[in-house]
């Protein structure tokens, strides 16, 4: 893929606890921030942020709210960039929906896991593919993301390795480095 056509979706829901439970998370300032600075710095053109709990919008609302302020503007005119790229879903399918809408054309979906699995794709992989769809690229919260969004997605990269037997990034950082493997140059 030359041209990035990238969108990020942080999944809140269905995700994994540490029990392999199907859990909805709540959403942190944390990766609210953290996310959106890096999506803006690698070229995401909108960042969902998907929970389908309205308590958990209202409260995301609330924070961009401030952000989108003339006092915000003041305060720190780069963040408020980076939180403007930032769109609440409460499902992924309508994220998909709202790509479709914006491009004509729904994304290609690629899913992230800390796991080994079958038939992943590895970052120079993936970047090699001419790819003519939009691609949306899910990160779970939680301990990840349940099995049917891995059996259901088009591509599952293979996960970040380091050299180290421990293997447990935070998904502000994961959402980082992934983002650094497909849109850098080798």
């Amino acid at each position: 893929m030359k041209k990035n056509n990238y969108y990020l979706g942080l999944v809140h829901h269905p995700v994994y606890n540490k029990r392999q439970e199907i859990i909805t998370t709540s959403i942190t300032n944390l990766d609210i921030h953290d996310i959106a600075r890096s999506c803006l710095t690698y070229g995401v053109k909108n960042y969902f942020v998907i929970n389908p709990l309205s308590t958990q919008e209202k409260m995301l609302q609330s924070i961009l709210k401030f952000w989108q302020s003339d006092l915000a503007e003041k305060y720190n005119p780069d963040r408020v960039s980076a939180l403007s790229i930032i769109n609440y879903q409460p499902a992924i399918e309508t994220a998909k929906e709202y790509i479709k809408n914006q491009e004509g054309i729904y994304p290609v979906v690629v899913t992230t896991t800390a796991l080994e699995r079958e038939n992943q794709s590895d970052f120079e992989e993936f970047k090699q593919l001419e790819l003519t769809r939009p691609v949306l690229i899910l990160f779970g919260t939680g301990n990840g993301l349940v099995e049917q969004l891995h059996r259901e997605a088009d591509y599952i990269l293979t996960p970040i390795r380091a050299k180290s037997s421990y293997n447990h990034l935070s998904v502000r950082s994961a959402v980082a480095i992934v983002l650094d493997r497909l849109t850098s140059e080798k």
